[in-house]
Formats: structure tokens, sequence, C-alpha cells
């Protein structure tokens, strides 16, 4: 049974938690093969103190446990995913770099271009 734990610093006051998990639940079921939506559970946790990078930006952590089914692949696949929901659902922005995440604040001096989007948690 893949679990995945979400943790953020966003606040899930007011937000559709039920969305969140059944969106992360069916792109879990897809991506990893073998495993239905039955087979996957989603823990999401809010208001959580996390600094990344020295900044309380809104950030993320997740962690995947699965018996079988993961590969470095399937993990880009999932982080890739997962990133996008916790994007459009908190307003946790993503920021790739070569080198991988980074805080929006420590972008600026990145390669990859830093995008200001306005946004509204749904």
């Amino acid at each position: 049974m893949p679990a995945l734990n979400i943790s953020t610093n966003v606040s899930l006051d007011g937000v559709d938690v039920s969305a969140i998990q059944s969106e992360a639940t069916a792109k879990l079921a897809k991506i990893i093969a073998g495993k239905t939506e039955a087979d996957v559970m989603i823990v999401l946790r809010g208001s959580i103190p996390i600094s990344l990078g020295g900044s309380q930006e809104p950030a993320a952590f997740g962690e995947l446990v699965s018996i079988g089914g993961l590969s470095p692949e399937v993990n880009k696949k999932l982080s890739a995913a997962i990133a996008e929901i916790l994007e459009t659902k908190l307003c946790i922005p993503k920021v790739p770099t070569l080198d991988g995440m980074v805080p929006p604040s420590k972008a600026s001096n990145l390669l990859a271009p830093k995008l200001e989007v306005a946004c509204i948690i749904q």
C-alpha cells in the first residue's frame, strides 16, 4: 500500500482537503504500476512549521512509502504530479533548477526563471 505523507506550512483552513487527497490518490495509482486507488493512502497536514533554505515561504515536504512499484523514473513522475497539485491547490510554488528545488526567494540568481503568479487557494 503506497502511503504519501505531505506536511506543509500552509494553513488548510477553508481548503477542500478531500479534493487534494482524491487527486493525489488518482495520480499515485496511475503512476505506480500495479496499484489501484483502493491501495493508496494520503495524509495531508497543514500549518506545520517548515523552513526551506532559511525561508518560511509556502513549502511542503512529502514522504512516500511503498512496497514495490518505485524507481528513479517513477519518483520523477510522482514528484512532478504532486508538485503540480500543491502548486495549483495550495499555492506552493515549484522552482525547477538543474540542482532540484529551491525556495523562490533563493531562485533569483539561478538559471531557471522565477515566475510571479497570483495564487488564490481553492
